[in-house]
């Protein structure tokens, strides 16, 4: 299990759409291991998608509040409720920003080995799920703050 290096903020990796898994073998495990571990290592701990760690597939890794595990080839459905909650990303490290996102969500996907996944998720881990899912099609958190938040987040990037 390497711990791999996570791509910053402006890397145009993190704007491409990830591929979908088509072959769940010993490499897709050890991409989830890798995954696992390099999110494990960074500060914060929640969530990180292939694509952070240079990978174009879709798969993300989590561990929040006690529930740990991994997606691939997530989707996810909102609820209609949304909060407003702070939210960081491990490659924009130290920078916190408030973001509405959905309040529940049910994710749905597949384990390393393709084995069907659902996992019903409400507060930080419905959060770290949309965050991470976003990752996969090139999304970035900021993309969804107002447009003055944006500028301001980018003018305080080191």
């Amino acid at each position: 299990m390497a711990v791999r290096q996570i791509r910053m903020f402006a890397d145009p990796a993190l704007r491409a759409v990830a591929e979908p898994v088509t072959t769940f073998d010993r490499s897709l495990r050890e991409l989830v291991r890798s995954l696992t571990a390099t999110m494990r290592a960074g500060p914060g701990r929640a969530g990180l998608a292939a694509p952070q760690i240079g990978v174009p597939l879709r798969v993300l890794a989590f561990d929040v509040d006690g529930r740990a595990g991994h997606l691939v080839n997530p989707r996810l459905e909102l609820s209609g409720r949304t909060i407003l909650a702070d939210e960081a990303c491990l490659s924009a490290p130290g920078m916190w920003w408030p973001r509405e996102r959905a309040f529940s969500a049910v994710a749905r996907g597949r384990d390393m080995y393709g084995k069907p996944v659902t996992i019903r998720a409400i507060g930080m881990l419905a959060r770290v799920l949309q965050h991470e899912a976003d990752h996969l099609d090139g999304v970035l958190f900021i993309d969804g703050l107002p447009a003055e938040d944006q500028r301001r987040f980018l003018a305080a990037i080191p």
